[in-house]
């Protein structure tokens, strides 16, 4: 039974040994970043004059898309978006919610996550000492390390809860720090973005290529990161007043058809994404969401899913999934997800933000504040993502069900883009709702747990309770 671990013998091992790295560039991306792609043995990086510094900073962004994949499992198949219907042991822990400290995904996100955060370190740590590089790159990189290594610690520290605090290359110190609390993980994660945000480079309405507006980090995109750490923080103003910058930015732009959404890749409403090219797309390896999702259907969208998402109140955010009467059979149910494509279609990318989770960020935000109606007021933010999607437009007065259509419209909006357990454990609700769908369901679920051999490697790590 494919458990993912030839996939993982290629990945990061942070506490473990050498990092192995191919740096393969997007292929809509080559004339950006050159030279061309190599592969590069990270501990053997040589940073010593500026020709060094793009292959590096290649490395960088390939290290920051290799965790897309397990951070949408984790944000959407933890929670009530799946059932199992496949022969993935790894998989059918999810659909059941029995997931155990082995499973194969917990450990492939977490070595992610640890390769991210090693390349920024590595580039903090050597880039500063590089003579000869122009200031506006040297600037430029170094954010780009401090956001991805910031982005990294915040799906880390909402996903498994305190983490080791890693700031530097040096092995022998890595294998054995121990978990710094959440919240100190959580203040570096604000104090790298704020670092970042200062020395990434401004983009403006008159910047139309969109490919590049999502593709690299800049200013705005930045912006949108930290309002949605605001928002988790419950810094309602904070997450208000970045919101409101990145949508009156004019720098992303709503689709017209929530079709587009679904179906392509880099558009115009895109934020943050990462793509992969033919020759490594991700759609056969284990961890492969279209693999997953559409080819091998080890998981496919829960009845409660579907039942959301095919009513009115979803309107065209349908088109998330699609059914097939012919794979209807047992417990099929026939329907699969749409979003994730093979190599040889247009939206085989990840999205990490896109500019409808501003005006959600931004709904959130004012109704916490009391901001409810009127062109400033949260409905009329989610009454923009409605008309967008062709449903009836809602008149709600009240905070808590504002509040509770704010959580709804997520789903409807947001569906397979890994936010649904995070937004659940997050508000609170997660309680609620998921003994409600699971009967396996457990407080301890809030968290996942350490990897058992992360533990076992790193003796100062603690197991989170319950695994």
């Amino acid at each position: 039974m494919p458990t993912g671990k030839d996939n993982k013998d290629n990945m990061i091992r942070f506490f473990r040994y050498s990092i192995v790295l191919t740096l393969a560039v997007l292929a809509s991306c080559q004339q950006i970043l050159e030279p061309k792609p190599v592969d590069l043995l990270v501990d053997d990086l040589v940073l010593n004059e500026p020709n060094d510094v793009q292959p590096v900073r290649i490395g960088l962004y390939n290290a920051f898309r290799s965790m897309g994949a397990s951070n949408m499992i984790a944000g959407d198949f933890t929670a009530d978006y799946i059932q199992a219907n496949g022969t993935f042991n790894d998989y059918i822990q999810f659909g059941t919610k029995r997931i155990t400290a082995t499973n194969d995904v917990v450990d492939v996100l977490w070595n992610n996550l640890f390769s991210t955060i090693y390349v920024a370190n590595f580039i903090l740590e050597r880039l500063p000492n590089v003579s000869g590089v122009k200031d506006d790159t040297r600037k430029q990189v170094l954010a780009e390390a401090r956001f991805m290594r910031g982005w990294a610690n915040f799906i880390g520290a909402y996903t498994y809860g305190d983490l080791p605090k890693v700031t530097t290359t040096d092995n022998q110190t890595n294998t054995q720090i121990a978990r710094t609390a959440k919240a100190d993980i959580l203040a570096s994660v604000l104090a790298d973005y704020q670092a970042a945000l200062t020395d990434l480079p401004a983009v403006d309405a008159t910047s139309t290529n969109a490919t590049t507006n999502a593709t690299y980090l800049n200013k705005t995109n930045c912006r949108a990161a930290m309002a949605r750490f605001y928002l988790y923080q419950k810094n309602w103003a904070q997450a208000e007043a970045l919101a409101t910058q990145v949508i009156t930015s004019g720098v992303y732009t709503l689709l017209t058809n929530y079709s587009d959404v679904v179906t392509k890749d880099f558009t115009t409403e895109s934020v943050l994404e990462v793509g992969y090219a033919l020759s490594d797309d991700p759609g056969t390896s284990a961890t492969g969401l279209n693999n997953l999702l559409v080819g091998r259907r080890e998981v496919i969208p829960s009845n409660q899913l579907v039942a959301a998402l095919i009513s009115t109140e979803a309107g065209t955010r349908s088109q998330t999934i699609t059914f097939n009467a012919q794979q209807q059979r047992a417990s099929d149910n026939g329907w699969t997800v749409r979003k994730y494509g093979t190599a040889s279609e247009d939206n085989n990318n990840i999205v990490y933000i896109r500019l409808a989770e501003l005006y959600l960020i931004r709904a959130e935000a004012r109704a916490q504040q009391g901001k409810l109606t009127g062109a400033t007021g949260a409905v009329a933010d989610l009454n923009v993502l409605r008309t967008r999607a062709k449903a009836p437009a809602i008149t709600l007065t009240a905070q808590a069900d504002v509040l509770l259509a704010v959580e709804r419209e997520r789903v409807y909006e947001l569906a397979f883009e890994g936010q649904r357990w995070y937004d659940l454990v997050r508000t609170g609700r997660v309680q609620a709702v998921m003994s409600a769908f699971s009967p396996n369901w457990d407080s301890h679920y809030e968290l996942w747990p350490i990897p058992q051999r992360e533990i076992q490697l790193n003796t100062a790590l603690v197991q989170n309770p319950g695994y």
